[in-house]
């Protein structure tokens, strides 16, 4: 890979060295932009001395865990760095969690204080009984329900006080910064525990692959409960310099105002976001990149040749390992490509189910191990079993397929868990799902395993029709004849109105795997379809 490593930040660096470092640099200029409420460095130290000496108080000390439960503004960053300087742990929480999914975060962690928005303290308050080591919670706002069990402050009454030093505590770059929990698509989310220099690393690795400069504008509606926000914005901004703009929530109508408001160089999203705005009638930004993996290849077009944009879009990495792949801004990835292993900072293979590499061009887990200190995560929190369960012969197994071509490229193929084996022959769980969002009446699809009565595995196909679409499971199985191979036609085709997910969206195949053919599922065996095998 090319992104040079000159520039690398030094593996003692922590997140407050960073936040010390643009001090020492340039404390006053434009820092962070919430939708016009900005904050400088200097206000983001000040403020944030003043958030760490407020959870002192309410009895937080080095080690506890301080969650969240706010959408993106300035209390998220001024929490993240006053936990951070008590040597605290930030637990993030997304904001859409409630009920059971809520409770267990809390619980898990163990949180001591919860910072909450005070049009969601309502979920926190359903939470019952109060979890066992909560404490305190800090409402940003009037809460919209009272919170028995725990006492309830108020933010702004809470950081009304005279300018505050920072505290006196000493944090190393292995010293944990935050937990990001996984999104539990399998069973109960587990709480990632990620060092100081890993979010800095992180951070690092994104600024040189993009090549940001002290001048970029950053701008982006992802959310800060999730890492990219994190490393990106809040912590890549103070390596690099320059500023970012993090919208509350992201919108379509809003996103190209705020292009060119902010005056942003730079955008950070998500593919599917990247496609929503690509709109044709776009003129006057300064937007000299796009962001996003996976980008489709016309998308991806639009944006280089309609917006004069380079892209960045081969990417992969996990929340417990990033980035493991990546190719420089404006470097042309080859089409469904997310980029070369990136030899900097992990060593990346491809392994069997013994662990042996396998040869180029044939699918294989990606597995990775550390090259630096405090560059992956630190293990799952009071998880040691799952933990050493993904560190087999001490290499972290991601549980992810993938291949890598003549030329060093890496491919995502399938969740490994997700990889179906018909009659002697792989499929790809997500290659097939790209070709059944090709059809025009199909607004979602989830293809899973269903047990095969001689063994193996049968493909099913999970699809919700967009609205008023008139076709049959008959009429998707034959257009499939035609658009996928034909040992991966699905046997099964079930149409729903949803397909069951998690909290952020995720679809939970293994809920459709364990309910396998059901009384409303199609099958093309039992309805006599036959097609040519070849």
């Amino acid at each position: 890979m090319t992104v040079s490593s000159a520039a690398m930040t030094d593996p003692g660096t922590t997140v407050l060295d960073a936040l010390a470092q643009r001090l020492a640099r340039d404390p006053d200029g434009p820092y962070l932009d919430f939708e016009g409420t900005t904050l400088t460095a200097r206000e983001a130290d000040v403020a944030s001395n003043r958030v760490a000496h407020a959870l002192a108080g309410l009895g937080v000390r080095r080690g506890d865990r301080v969650a969240t439960l706010l959408e993106n503004g300035p209390e998220q960053v001024l929490s993240f760095f006053g936990a951070l300087k008590l040597g605290a742990i930030q637990v993030p929480i997304n904001t859409a969690y409630k009920g059971e999914f809520l409770r267990h975060q809390l619980v898990d962690s163990g949180a001591r204080v919860v910072v909450v928005q005070g049009d969601l303290a309502a979920r926190v308050a359903a939470v019952d009984p109060p979890p066992p080591d909560l404490e305190a919670v800090v409402a940003v706002g009037p809460p919209d329900a009272p919170i028995s069990g725990v006492p309830v402050h108020d933010w702004a009454t809470l950081l009304d006080r005279t300018p505050a030093p920072a505290p006196a505590v000493r944090v190393g770059p292995a010293d944990l910064a935050c937990f990001i929990y996984t999104a539990g698509t399998t069973g109960p989310s587990k709480g990632c525990m990620l060092s100081h220099h890993y979010i800095v690393c992180l951070a690092d690795q994104i600024s040189r692959a993009w090549q940001r400069r002290p001048d970029d504008v950053v701008l982006t509606p992802l959310p800060l409960f999730h890492f990219n926000a994190i490393s990106v914005c809040v912590v890549g901004t103070l390596l690099s310099g320059g500023s970012a703009s993090i919208a509350r929530r992201f919108s379509v109508s809003r996103f190209w105002p705020e292009v060119r408001r902010t005056g942003a160089t730079m955008v950070s999203l998500l593919g599917s976001l990247a496609t929503l705005i690509a709109d044709p009638d776009q003129a006057g930004h300064r937007l000299r990149l796009c962001a996003a993996a996976p980008i489709p290849p016309p998308i991806d077009a639009i944006w280089r040749e309609r917006f004069g944009c380079a892209t960045f879009s081969g990417g992969y990495g996990l929340t417990e390992a990033s980035l493991l792949s990546m190719l420089p801004a404006g470097e042309v990835n080859k089409p469904g490509a997310a980029g070369k292993p990136n030899d900097h900072e992990f060593e990346v293979a491809l392994v069997d189910d013994d662990d042996v590499p396998v040869p180029v061009g044939e699918p294989g887990e990606i597995v990775c191990r550390p090259r630096r200190p405090n560059v992956m995560f630190a293990g799952y929190w009071r998880r040691p079993d799952a933990t050493l369960a993904v560190l087999g012969n001490l290499w972290f197994h991601t549980g992810d397929l993938g291949r890598l071509d003549d030329d060093g490229f890496l491919y995502f193929v399938d969740r490994k868990k997700d990889y179906l084996r018909r009659r002697g022959e792989n499929v790809s769980s997500f290659e097939l799902e790209r070709i059944f969002h090709g059809h025009d009446a199909v607004q979602d699809v989830a293809v899973h395993a269903v047990p095969s009565e001689v063994g193996e595995d049968e493909v099913k196909v999970t699809v919700v029709l967009v609205d008023g679409a008139a076709l049959t499971e008959e009429d998707l199985c034959r257009w499939a004849i035609d658009h996928v191979p034909y040992f991966a036609v699905p046997r099964y085709v079930e149409f729903r109105a949803d397909l069951p997910r998690n909290p952020v969206g995720r679809v939970l195949k293994y809920q459709l795997r364990d309910e396998g053919v059901t009384p409303a599922t199609w099958d093309r065996e039992a309805a006599g379809l036959r097609f040519e095998r070849r």
